[in-house]
């Protein structure tokens, strides 16, 4: 992927410079699959596993989960469902996160945006809920349209959704000192997004084509390849994502918004 993150990721310049492209990634170690998947998808020459660090993301579906079997299936990050519009909290949040830090698993909290509620609402239901002092990876705002809910099917305008992430991600990294990652569907990015919000990472949803087809002109930090991935550790179907760097970038993305949150 020649437009990966121009240099990477924003973040991590100030530490590393101009970093590897995508297309020269070496390849030749990386198994062939790196976790199995009840419905694979044929990606091509730009696959996933070309990609050598791999993490998860979770909510209260996944249910008990053996933690130790997750770290050592070669898991290397979780996101972990925090929170939702202004008044929901996921049940096992608090559960997950205790554990994934005792398994020594690098994880981040992500909250799923209502545009039925105000940016401020949420970011205070966000910011009661979320410790401040267990923040090592950037929050996240997932944004996308959601169709089933049964609460809330408004659609504003793609300025207001502009605007309305926007105050909500502010008031985020004013208190917690990381710049939120955005993750985000095809159609909600297609519909909003395109063009904006540059300087921000994106978390990416792909699950049929590789980004570079679905996001045409959208640098991406993050990737969700598939929905329903298996993971030892895990019963029943697991995202999973990959980063798109290197494991050198990788490590010198952690220690860069480490850094920035203890600044």
């Amino acid at each position: 992927m020649r437009r990966l993150l121009a240099c990477l990721l924003p973040l991590a310049l100030a530490l590393t410079g101009c970093t590897t492209g995508y297309d020269a990634l070496s390849t030749a170690a990386l198994p062939k699959t790196r976790f199995a998947d009840t419905k694979p998808q044929d990606f091509g020459r730009d696959h996933p596993q070309r990609h050598p660090i791999h993490g998860i993301d979770i909510s209260k579906w996944q249910g008990d989960i053996d933690w130790k079997a997750v770290k050592g299936s070669g898991v290397a990050f979780v996101f972990i469902k925090a929170t939702e519009g202004k008044d929901r909290i996921d049940p096992r949040f608090t559960e997950y996160w205790n554990e994934a830090s005792a398994a020594g698993l690098l994880h981040a909290p992500y909250h799923f945006f209502y545009f039925c509620s105000t940016a401020d609402e949420q970011a205070d239901w966000f910011i009661r809920n979320v410790p401040k002092d267990a923040m090592a990876l950037p929050p996240v705002v997932d944004v996308e349209w959601n169709p089933g809910s049964p609460t809330c099917k408004t659609r504003p305008a793609p300025e207001t959704v502009r605007t309305e992430i926007k105050r909500f991600m502010d008031r985020l990294q004013a208190y917690y000192g990381k710049r939120p990652i955005i993750y985000t569907s095809v159609d909600f990015h297609r519909e909003n997004l395109v063009g904006y919000f540059q300087d921000y990472h994106f978390w990416v949803r792909s699950v049929a084509k590789h980004p570079k087809e679905t996001y045409a002109d959208r640098s991406w930090a993050f990737w969700q390849y598939t929905s329903t991935g298996v993971i030892p550790g895990i019963k029943g179907p697991t995202d999973i994502n990959v980063f798109a760097g290197s494991e050198q970038n990788w490590h010198n993305w952690v220690a860069a918004v480490e850094k920035q949150g203890n600044s």
